[in-house]
């Protein structure tokens, strides 16, 4: 989808829903529209053009610019045709030389306040004033112009204070246009406009520099200036792009559709697609400026090897490179067995990548350890999805929260970790919707500007299953239940079984307020809210899964909806938020030890055939090693080499050390990644990898939404991610003949029922599509599950038996600490430490409440010390009511910070998924860094070192 910088038609005003339409006339023509269309929009879509300045077709009509004034057969005086809307019959004239003179007045006292320094302003070539100048012929001003005008704006100081974008009120009209796109489609009301009349100009907050505002630089205000007012610093530096690229953001799960604006193969700016299904033109500060870490100068682009991780690093061509990891792999196989070698595959990377990888494993490596990042995020929601529904996955569109009544966030910080999704959400909440938000943390959501929760029920961590089967019991015994949903869509027998067990007294919520920390009262009334207040929808992060009893938990839920009924149409359901880019398509593409493509198990001999007779190989019937069982392994001294594709498992698995040791046991480990992360220092080979900007395939976001990346310049290192992994295939003796990833998702899709409609063609036409997508689908997919029937048949209510976890508070560990994500940031920071995001966040702090501070001579901003049973580190504390006493909070984006050092090796019953969010500490007022610490700089110093003499050697000019 490379076109040469096609701007999308601006219809002004946002399309109307409605089921009557109205016929009228619009200078001759007929037109129709739905109910509620402005005029501006009705001539739009029979392209005809209104001149307009204050008025965008992602915001609400503002009526104040007065260039959009229209005629109206039988009507006095000229209205704004964005503020009025269209009637049947009537007839409407654009352009007449009435309407001419008008607007080229009100074009001229714009001007007479602009600076008139088009040939060198940023904006020259996308500018609307401009433009609007040239539509309404203006061609000679009579008042004075610019700062010959008397009173003027003219010389307005810039503010240049945020890292990505410039503020330039001399060339401000004052449309709102800005103000409005931080209320209604970011929703954090950052911008106003202060002063009156002459004196009117946009102020972020009162009066402060951009940076020392609420402004959380989604770009949603500097999208909507049709000036230079607000304007990229890069289109400021490099210039009008001359083409762009349709391409998915790298991020977070939400998958954001973006347009890649380019100079050749230089990234001008990265600009929200207004047709993306998932975002509709918004973003957030990661997705639209956080993409310079692409071309970093930390990148690596040339392959390494070293005989033992003590040696330093020696450059190498791609074929010694991955010549060397093949006859390790081989050496190692034929020595200890063929079950001591293994993969993990990427959550970043591609479908057609991540399958890849898999197929590799089990084909060249010839057994199933093969595990994915989802094993320490999601893999409870597979799990407990799965058992429940028969699926694993989220049930509904991110659009579908427009039509909750209620919505349930559990263990998750939208604001912060999903920023464009919550946007959404707060605009449903300012609707009018209904909020309970279940957190140990008081996060954005529990009160923001404009947002108030209903109910915050902040739990003691660890206690989610007491929480959601308290729930449970007061919808059963109150008798809120979806009788004739759940007789017709649910299993009898386990209903029966389950309501039995939830109506017992010991989960009344009188019974649990004190295991939980939430009060009887408070349990009761959210559970009524829920059961009772229309459509409901549950939305839930790692908060829910990353908890011993993360599976139980997410069958919790499941449960939940089906009590009440809430499945099945827009504005329900349960939906997982997934943290990584393409979490869901890694999981999708059989990265688990068990499970093929599609979900379906290893040990299917029908299931499996298939795959054998596609790949020409025999396939192990029996599942591999998950991650934790890997390193467990290498300890042993079973597990000796492993494949590790753009993941860090150093920095993201839980309990470091132990992770560090197991990594040190092995005798191969070849990573692929952009820079040399924490993992890398363990490895014997290092690949260097693609970022999302130099590779084609696809992504699999949080809704099953299945859509395009587009390669929008070279691969630094040569090769793309995909290619790496076939020449090493074909090195290890199992050759993989693909041309391009499109060839990939054909196989998958031939493959894999649930993608049987799967094609880059259609996506190219659709947009984008939503598995499963197949004969028995829409065209585009499935937006819904479980509109009539559930995948597995009858949805299957399981018995959710609170367990409480093993990491309890002691003496020596009093407090119990869980954590978190800052917007700024991203996972474990690779990407964002490499940004100006550094600027908002440039530490891992660790939350602790007034009373703990108090009580141990901690004062905000000092040096602490936190010890748990697995390790200790140091970090600066942040004295906080946002936690309550007895909690203990910190991000994870920082190496140094150490946070995995402290998380311990307990893990979710079902998936091994560690339980990051409840681990017992000490924390304490210190001097010194920890060792973990001072080994970190130690390793650090020698990575700087390869760096530093890697661009020496660069630089060094060519004979």
């Amino acid at each position: 989808m490379l076109d040469h910088l096609k701007h999308d038609i601006d219809y002004g005003t946002p399309r109307r829903e409605a089921e009557a339409e109205v016929t009228l006339d619009i200078d001759g023509f007929e037109v129709t529209v739905p109910r509620g269309t402005s005029l501006m929009r009705a001539a739009a879509e029979a392209g005809i053009q209104i001149p307009k300045l204050c008025a965008t077709d992602s915001l609400e009509p503002f009526g104040s610019c007065r260039l959009c004034l229209v005629e109206i057969e039988g009507r006095k005086g000229y209205p704004s045709s964005c503020t009025t809307p269209a009637e049947a019959g009537m007839k409407v004239r654009t352009q007449t030389p009435k309407l001419q003179d008008l607007r080229k007045g009100v074009m001229e006292l714009y001007i007479s306040d602009h600076p008139l320094d088009c040939l060198t302003c940023s904006a020259n070539g996308n500018c609307e004033l401009q433009d609007m100048a040239g539509v309404t012929g203006l061609r000679n001003v009579r008042y004075g112009v610019g700062a010959a005008a008397g009173a003027h704006h003219c010389d307005a100081k810039k503010d240049e204070s945020n890292p990505y974008f410039t503020y330039d009120p001399s060339k401000c009209i004052v449309c709102s246009r800005c103000v409005r796109a931080c209320e209604e489609t970011q929703g954090t009301f950052a911008l106003t406009i202060s002063g009156r009349g002459f004196d009117s100009r946009v102020s972020p907050g009162q009066d402060q520099p951009f940076m020392d505002s609420e402004c959380v630089s989604c770009g949603a205000c500097v999208e909507a200036c049709p000036t230079a007012t607000l304007q990229e610093k890069s289109v400021i530096e490099l210039g009008q792009p001359e083409h762009s690229i349709i391409t998915t953001c790298a991020y977070c799960g939400v998958g954001c559709g973006f347009k890649a604006e380019m100079k050749g193969s230089e990234v001008v700016r990265m600009v929200p697609w207004k047709d993306g299904k998932a975002n509709e033109g918004h973003s957030c500060v990661k997705g639209r400026f956080a993409w310079g870490y692409a071309t970093h100068k930390d990148r690596m682009t040339k392959p390494m090897i070293r005989k033992s991780i003590t040696d330093p690093w020696t450059e190498v061509s791609w074929d010694e490179a991955i010549a060397y990891a093949a006859s390790e792999f081989k050496r190692i196989q034929a020595r200890y067995g063929r079950e001591a070698v293994g993969g993990i595959t990427s959550s970043r990377c591609t479908n057609e990548e991540t399958y890849l990888v898999q197929k590799l494993v089990r084909a060249a490596f010839g057994n199933n350890n093969v595990d994915t990042c989802a094993r320490v995020c999601h893999s409870p929601t597979g799990y407990g999805l799965g058992q429940t529904y028969g699926t694993s996955a989220g049930t509904q569109t991110f659009k579908s929260v427009e039509k909750a009544d209620v919505i349930m966030v559990i263990g998750a910080n939208p604001t912060d970790a999903h920023p464009v999704f919550a946007s959404r959400m707060k605009r449903r909440l300012r609707q009018g919707a209904k909020l309970i938000v279940i957190d140990p943390r008081r996060i954005d959501l529990v009160q923001s500007p404009h947002v108030r929760a209903d109910h915050h029920l902040q739990l003691r961590p660890g206690t989610n299953v007491a929480v959601v089967t308290a729930l449970a019991h007061v919808i059963v015994t109150e008798g809120l239940l979806a009788a004739d949903f759940i007789a017709e869509r649910c299993d009898d027998k386990s209903f029966e079984t389950w309501r039995e067990f939830v109506a017992r007294p010991e989960n009344a919520p009188e019974a649990v307020q004190d295991v939980c920390g939430v009060p009887a009262a408070e349990l009761r009334a959210a559970a009524r809210l829920y059961a009772t207040g229309g459509n409901a929808a549950i939305y839930y992060g790692l908060g829910v899964t990353e908890h011993a009893q993360g599976s139980t938990m997410v069958m919790g839920i499941a449960n939940l909806a089906m009590a009440t009924g809430n499945i099945g149409r827009e504005g329900v359901g349960v939906n997982p938020l997934r943290g990584q880019n393409n979490v869901q398509g890694s999981c999708d593409m059989g990265s688990f030890p068990h499970e093929l493509p599609g979900y379906r198990h290893i040990s299917d001999s029908t299931v499996r055939g298939d795959f054998e007779a596609a790949w020409g190989v025999r396939l192990d019937p029996e599942p591999g090693l998950r991650i934790p069982n890997m390193f467990d392994a290498a300890l042993d001294g079973s597990f000796k080499g492993l494949y590790c594709q753009g993941e860090d498992i150093v920095q993201s698995d839980p309990d470091t050390q132990h992770v560090a040791a197991a990594l040190s046991a092995m005798e191969c480990i070849v990573v692929q990644d952009i820079f040399l992360n924490e993992t890398a220092k363990y490895a014997h080979v290092f690949l260097p990898g693609s970022s999302f900007l130099e590779k084609d395939g696809t992504f699999t976001n949080a809704e099953r939404r299945i859509s395009r990346v587009r390669k929008v310049m070279p691969p630094q290192a040569g090769l793309a991610d995909w290619e790496v992994t076939v020449r090493l295939a074909e090195a290890l003796g199992y050759p993989m003949r693909y041309d391009h990833p499109e060839q990939i998702m054909q196989e998958i899709a031939a493959l894999t029922p649930t993608f049987r409609g799967v094609t880059y063609a259609k996506i190219e036409r659709l947009g984008s599509l939503q598995w499963p997508c197949n004969e028995t689908t829409d065209e585009a997919g499935t937006a819904i599950m479980h509109r009539e029937r559930f995948v597995r048949g009858k949805g299957r209510f399981i018995i959710t038996q609170y367990v409480p976890t093993d990491e309890k508070v002691t003496r020596k560990f009093p407090l119990l600490l869980t954590t978190g994500r800052i917007l700024s940031q991203y996972n474990v920071g690779a990407q964002t430490r490499r940004t100006p995001n550094n600027l908002w966040h440039d530490e891992d702090r660790l939350e602790i409440h007034p009373h703990d501070a108090e009580e141990r001579g901690i004062r905000d901003g000092d040096w602490v010390g936190i010890q748990s049973r697995a390790g200790d580190t140091v970090l600066r504390a942040t004295v906080t009511e946002r936690v309550a006493p007895g909690v203990v909070y910190t991000t994870f984006h920082f190496p140094e910070s150490g946070a995995n050092v402290i998380t311990t090796d307990s893990s979710d019953w079902a998936t091994n998924c560690p339980e990051y969010k409840v681990t017992a500490v000490q924390v304490m007022p210190v001097a010194q860094p920890s060792r973990w610490q001072r080994e970190y700089k130690r390793f650090n110093a020698q990575q700087a070192e390869l760096l530093a003499s890697r661009h020496a050697a660069d630089s060094v000019p060519a004979k």
